[in-house]
């Protein structure tokens, strides 16, 4: 039977090659190589090719993303062929490729995911995947839950020690790691199992993947998955939202992947935190008109595994026409700034949500006069605790916070 043919109509043809180099290119792949006038990727790889891939071998420069256009536009006309590790489309120069090319022809070699879950009998889809090429660390963070199973694929031969820090650091010292390298190439290796506590390897192969199996120290906080995370988990001044009134925010605020949200006041950053932590696609941006406070948002995003938050330093509502538009915006201070609830209305596009909270009467005034104005939802949540009265147990009154609560309606502006 003839192997199927690139797409003719797609400008690059996409590769993928694994460790095992050419022997491990399947027949398709091979002819799409050999019959390329242009050859792009990183050095290692492209010195994996024989000689009877003829076409011009164009190493990848670094940065790589921002080349990518120019560079395909310097060979326009020309049959390219892009080598990329493993499957091109998960975590690789797929993505960037169809973005810019728009017609472009995949073919895939096994992802280094493939072969670590194969390798390690562990069924994929009951795997989280975290990737640390070209980003920080901390990001794993947000992955740590008891008895998980996670894939962390390496930036260079450092990240597995980087990995091992990082979990003691975050109380996950008795997790199992061990580390893959080379998966599906004559130089395949595996390194462990061994606790983070434990672990004491040197650096190996760059190319390599760390999986850990995740396990909790007895005195380590608990985070759980859902908004609500402890106030012990903050670094703060008293500035934060607390637990219960955090919780009911992220509710009505309710974050949905790909979402961005303006975090007006951010104090310690506790709402765009959890908002992201909801999912990996979550985005937020924050502004605290105080540098330190600023700061320990910075370092509570960091720790809780959100380090990609964007704190902007400045005064609401001056800074607001800098930020790009917000699917939801969360007032948690500065409410009595001149205009600031105006524009924040105003930069809600159709179907945003606006959700602002308060515990003095002269905000609540403005949340009132807003609530007559455009409708939502206006409640007043107070939470009590229970402290010892002597010998006894009474009740001790927080605050109460007034929320509101509402959606932008396509078509008058406000939901009533």
């Amino acid at each position: 039977m003839t192997p199927a043919r690139p797409d003719p109509s797609a400008a690059v043809t996409v590769v993928g090659i694994g460790a095992d180099g050419w022997e491990g290119v399947p027949e398709t792949s091979r002819a799409a190589l050999r019959e390329a006038e242009v050859l792009l990727g990183g050095p290692r790889q492209l010195d994996l090719l024989p000689a009877e891939c003829a076409g011009e071998r164009v190493a990848w420069p670094s940065p790589l993303r921002p080349a990518v256009p120019g560079l395909l536009a310097a060979h326009s006309g020309r049959r390219i062929a892009v080598l990329a590790s493993g499957d091109p489309m998960f975590y690789g120069i797929g993505r960037a490729l169809t973005e810019v090319a728009g017609a472009v022809h995949v073919l895939p070699h096994p992802s280094s995911v493939s072969y670590a879950s194969a390798r390690l009998g562990w069924p994929l889809e009951d795997v989280e995947v975290v990737t640390l090429v070209g980003r920080p660390t901390a990001r794993l963070a947000a992955a740590l839950h008891e008895g998980r199973r996670l894939l962390v694929l390496s930036a260079d031969a450092s990240t597995p020690g980087e990995v091992a820090a990082l979990l003691r650091d975050r109380g996950f010292g008795p997790s199992r790691m061990r580390v893959l390298e080379q998966l599906g190439g004559a130089k395949e290796r595996t390194t462990g199992p061994a606790t983070a506590d434990d672990w004491a390897e040197e650096s190996g192969d760059p190319l390599n993947i760390v999986a850990v199996e995740c396990r909790r120290a007895p005195d380590a906080l608990r985070l759980g998955a859902v908004p609500g995370l402890p106030d012990a988990a903050y670094e703060h001044d008293g500035q934060l939202t607390k637990r219960h009134i955090r919780a009911a925010t992220l509710g009505v605020l309710a974050p949905a992947p790909g979402e961005l949200l303006w975090d007006i006041g951010g104090g310690s950053g506790s709402i765009a935190i959890e908002w992201m932590r909801t999912h990996p696609s979550c985005r937020a941006v924050t502004v605290e008109r105080d540098p330190v406070r600023a700061e320990r948002i910075g370092r509570n995003a960091d720790r809780l595994g959100v380090p990609t938050l964007q704190v902007v330093t400045g005064r609401a509502p001056a800074v607001l026409a800098e930020l790009p538009s917000p699917d939801a915006v969360f007032i948690g201070g500065g409410l009595t700034a001149p205009g600031l609830l105006d524009a924040c209305w105003e930069a809600l596009p159709a179907g945003g949500r606006l959700v602002a909270n308060t515990v003095t009467l002269e905000s609540e005034a403005l949340l009132t006069d807003a609530y007559r104005r455009f409708g939502g939802e206006l409640v007043k949540l107070a939470v009590a605790h229970a402290v010892p009265v002597g010998a006894f147990t009474g009740w001790r009154q927080a605050m109460p916070v007034t929320q509101w609560a509402v959606q932008k309606n396509p078509e008058s502006g406000a939901d009533r």
